[in-house]
């Protein structure tokens, strides 16, 4: 059963290998961002209340989204295993999915039941291929403080999950294809 999170900075190409990867092991490709979009288009309960902070422009609790991803795994084409791309983005959020996600099912005593991907992939790759995309909003020094804001963010959250050793780290500065086999390669040592 494959379980994976996905991280990344921005341009490690998370989206494209998490997609890529889903369709390959037939398991849902979940991204927090659509989930959110989701349920404030279809004014669940759990929408409304998102919906509610945004309009305020505050971000969403970590406790709502939680709730989103965890209603959205009980979901039945989740029942054989996921990708999470976007979530957790934080220790707190990681601690708090770890706590309801191990809690509950068969595998709550394993801290193995699900694995991280961490692509990595050196800055200056990063923020070529961030330019390479012409955005209005992707100027060098955006991006190259993009970058820092990440792994200020994310350097706590890949220590939590290398101390359970949940993490696999994969090499992204490699052509999509050979990414893709080698996480082919990871997953199918832990299936």
């Amino acid at each position: 059963m494959v379980k994976l999170v996905f991280l990344g900075p921005p341009g490690a190409g998370k989206g494209t290998q998490a997609s890529l990867i889903a369709d390959f092991y037939k398991v849902p490709h979940i991204s927090t961002g659509d989930i959110l979009r989701s349920n404030v288009a279809e004014r669940s309960p759990l929408g409304i209340k998102a919906k509610d902070y945004m309009d305020k422009g505050d971000l969403v609790p970590d406790q709502l989204i939680l709730d989103m991803v965890k209603e959205r795994l009980e979901n039945p084409n989740a029942q054989n295993g996921w990708i999470l791309d976007g979530f957790p983005r934080t220790v707190t959020q990681a601690e708090e999915f770890f706590k309801k996600y191990e809690s509950e099912g068969e595998e709550a005593k394993s801290s193995s039941s699900f694995h991280v991907i961490n692509l990595q992939v050196p800055d200056d790759v990063l923020v070529a291929r961030l330019l390479s995309r012409k955005r209005e909003d992707d100027q060098e020094e955006t991006i190259r403080n993009r970058l820092q804001v990440y792994y200020q963010q994310t350097q706590p959250l890949i220590e939590f999950y290398q101390a359970r050793e949940q993490l696999i780290i994969i090499d992204g500065n490699n052509p999509i294809e050979t990414v893709t086999n080698a996480i082919k390669q990871e997953v199918d040592k832990i299936t």
